[in-house]
């Protein structure tokens, strides 16, 4: 299983198992990431929901060149109306599948009315920063580092922009304008990061976090997560990240039209071996 679910107490787990891949997120996972979520969501016996990855890195971000890659598949679409983006040509295809599987599932789990705590070691790159950002918390292993490198591919940071709302702004442009790893311990000190433990003892602290919310009244949990949820919205946050995923697809069709590639020339092995600040 690419997604594995289990109740501890009132927490549920949930962890992302492709650890041969760096936890590459595919639809199969972004699918089954929203079966286990929503499982959560509607189980009562459920207070906190955990979000982890299996083996040495949480996640390496979306699937962009493993055997397991299925952008071309067709799932049942939940996060929105757009079409299906199967058959479907150019720029169509591209948004109508992101519009779903990236910006709109994030949306969609940012909204889960239970408190969710991201537990994260070794690489956080990309689309892993988003899963990471969608959740009320973050425990970060002492080996644990942050990146979004697209700007690489000439696309202005990953389709949840949560950046300029989780950094400050000119951190957040010097982040995605190097495209440098950010360890915990910077991502502490910014506010972003909520505790870095060592790695030996991140399941373990993070359980621990989740058992003392987890304690405290369901409602209660449910009604601070959306006040400060729409306060981030009041500033601003949802209307920008639908501005940045229209310019996010300016780029792809300006790749496409340029170089005949929307992702800039570049793929897993060369985004992986990039310079990378550290």
């Amino acid at each position: 299983m690419v997604v594995e679910y289990e109740r501890r107490g009132a927490v549920a787990v949930v962890t992302m198992n492709r650890p041969e891949y760096r936890n590459a997120q595919n639809s199969a996972m972004t699918y089954a990431l929203d079966e286990a979520f929503y499982r959560a969501a509607e189980d009562d016996g459920v207070a906190v929901v955990v979000l982890a990855g299996a083996g040495p890195h949480f996640s390496a971000g979306h699937d962009i060149g493993t055997p397991g890659r299925d952008a071309d598949a067709t799932f049942p679409r939940r996060a929105g109306m757009w079409w299906d983006h199967v058959g479907k040509a150019g720029a169509e295809s591209r948004f109508a599948r992101e519009s779903e599987v990236y910006l709109g599932m994030c949306r969609r789990w940012r909204e889960i009315p239970k408190p969710m705590i991201a537990s994260v070691q070794g690489a956080c790159v990309a689309g892993g920063l988003m899963l990471a950002w969608v959740c009320d918390l973050i425990v970060a292993s002492d080996d644990a580092f942050f990146a979004d490198p697209v700007v690489r591919m000439g696309i202005p940071g990953v389709e949840y922009f949560a950046h300029p709302w989780v950094m400050p702004p000119r951190v957040a442009k010097e982040f995605l304008y190097t495209g440098d790893r950010m360890p915990a311990s910077r991502a502490y000190e910014l506010g972003w990061v909520n505790r870095v433990v060592a790695r030996d003892a991140l399941e373990e602290e993070t359980l621990a976090l989740a058992g003392r919310i987890a304690a405290m009244p369901r409602m209660g949990l449910a009604l601070t997560k959306k006040a400060v949820n729409q306060a981030e919205d009041l500033q601003g946050m949802h209307a920008g990240m639908d501005a940045v995923f229209g310019l996010h697809h300016l780029a792809h069709a300006h790749n496409a039209e340029t170089g005949g590639d929307p992702l800039g020339g570049q793929d897993a092995r060369s985004m992986r071996e990039a310079p990378h600040g550290s």
